[in-house]
């Protein structure tokens, strides 16, 4: 509870900094599957950030006061329901939720339309993300109103807004102690289920009973969720890069790519592993392999405090612009030399996504990629500090075309890891997974 008290006690002074005002961050609505049936429910992930509270219907309201103001901290949750909790299961209710977790006051859900225009009346500033939920914009517009209304008793609304989510984003960029802890967890859970899918892959199974291994690995270890869909792409499907059929059948002499990643405690992993189906890499495979792991090794150099984000980018490409040439998948009388490759950006043909990405609550994580800049200038990338977490990926992904070798054709390879960067460099959450020739083989071999 402490840590999430702190969190909204440094959104408040962020608020009193700008004036002072009131925040409203609402829960992750409920959304119907078909029918009777609702998606499994995860609750937003700025309000959990702020809360630790997983119910739906559920509303924070902050009160940043300005002058010796009181500042407060307001749960709006859902009644007490015991006929509810037998078909749905627990609630806290607004006693309960106040005293767990740390709130100054607590209401029910249902009078959010009485007690929000009393506590936006003469509000500085009004903090939330207008957009973000179109039923919740609807109803600030009414309680907006409901305060313009009280105009001739001196009650005045909010005069200013400023969105709430960019003071949260850079507020969730950097990842504490606690969270860090978690994203381990959750990385060695992925890890474990990578390992899982490579020791039983053979060929003649398909890509979904390899998906079934994973997701038993993250249940099995206490994960609640995959973190995003996963992907399982054998052979050519390897270069769909968010390839999602998953019933193709495992060949031999085809590589296996699987992106796959769990979700612990509201926490992402994000890892992405290559490997062959009959566990031993052919020539051709090795050859592109080898150059895709080097470029990660030295996308993973970049990462450290004092390096900008796109450091890592520019290392990779190098190294596989490079592996390119040198393989003669890019023709050197075609595309010049190394510096013409990546100027031109031929090597875009064979990899043409960034090499990462911020990685937290959500599995792309909130944050800004480039750093302010004087108005009229380009924003420079953003400087790496200690506590962020980013993905690691680079990749080769081969289609066949006119003058593209055949022997690498239809080769997919990408290889994905999770970078904490520390104070000395970076901490890579996802080691337990393994990504060398030798160690991949090794354990596919174990029988």
């Amino acid at each position: 509870m402490k840590s999430y008290v702190a969190r909204r006690a440094s959104l408040i002074a962020q608020m009193q900094a700008k004036g002072g005002g009131i925040a409203i961050i609402p829960t992750a609505p409920e959304v119907m599957r078909n029918r009777d049936a609702d998606y499994p429910y995860r609750h937003d992930s700025y309000f959990y950030y702020l809360s630790g509270f997983t119910e739906p219907e559920a509303v924070i309201v902050l009160i940043a006061g300005v002058a010796g103001e009181k500042n407060q901290a307001i749960l709006f949750c859902r009644e007490k329901n015991l006929e509810r909790e037998i078909w749905d299961g627990f609630r806290y209710g607004p006693e309960a939720a106040r005293t767990t977790f740390g709130f100054d006051a607590a209401y029910s859900i249902d009078a959010i339309d009485t007690e929000l225009p009393k506590l936006m009346a003469n509000a500085q500033a009004l903090f939330y993300a207008l957009g973000s939920d179109s039923k919740l914009d609807g109803q600030v517009q009414r309680w907006l109103q409901a305060v313009r209304g009280q105009a001739r008793a001196g009650v005045t609304p909010p005069s200013t807004a400023f969105d709430v989510h960019v003071l949260l984003d850079e507020m969730r960029l950097s990842k504490d102690a606690a969270e860090i802890d978690i994203m381990q967890r959750s990385a060695d859970i992925a890890a474990a289920a990578h390992r899982r899918a490579m020791r039983i892959a053979k060929p003649g199974l398909r890509e979904y009973h390899l998906e079934a291994e994973i997701l038993h690995e993250f249940r099995n270890n206490g994960s609640q969720f995959p973190a995003y869909g996963s992907i399982v792409a054998t052979g050519a499907n390897a270069c769909v890069l968010h390839y999602r059929a998953s019933d193709a059948e495992l060949h031999d002499g085809d590589l296996v790519l699987i992106d796959a990643g769990c979700e612990l405690d509201s926490y992402a992993s994000d890892i992405t592993r290559t490997f062959p189906a009959n566990g031993k890499f052919s020539g051709p495979q090795k050859e592109l392999y080898e150059i895709v792991l080097a470029s990660q090794y030295a996308a993973i150099a970049e990462t450290r405090p004092g390096k900008r984000f796109m450091d890592g980018h520019d290392a990779a490409v190098k190294v596989l612009a490079q592996g390119m040439l040198d393989t003669g998948l890019l023709d050197k009388n075609k595309v010049g030399t190394l510096s013409d490759v990546i100027e031109n950006r031929a090597y875009s043909q064979f990899y043409m996504h960034r090499t990462g990405h911020w990685l937290g609550m959500d599995v792309h994580d909130v944050g800004e990629y480039r750093d302010a800049a004087p108005s009229g200038t380009e924003k420079p990338w953003r400087t790496l500090q200690a506590g962020m977490v980013l993905t690691v990926e680079p990749g080769i992904y081969v289609r066949p075309a006119e003058g593209v070798p055949e022997q690498y054709w239809n080769i997919g390879i990408r290889i994905e890891d999770d970078a904490l960067v520390t104070a000395n460099g970076c901490h890579i959450l996802s080691a337990a997974a393994p990504k060398t020739v030798a160690d991949i083989e090794a354990l596919m071999q174990h029988d």
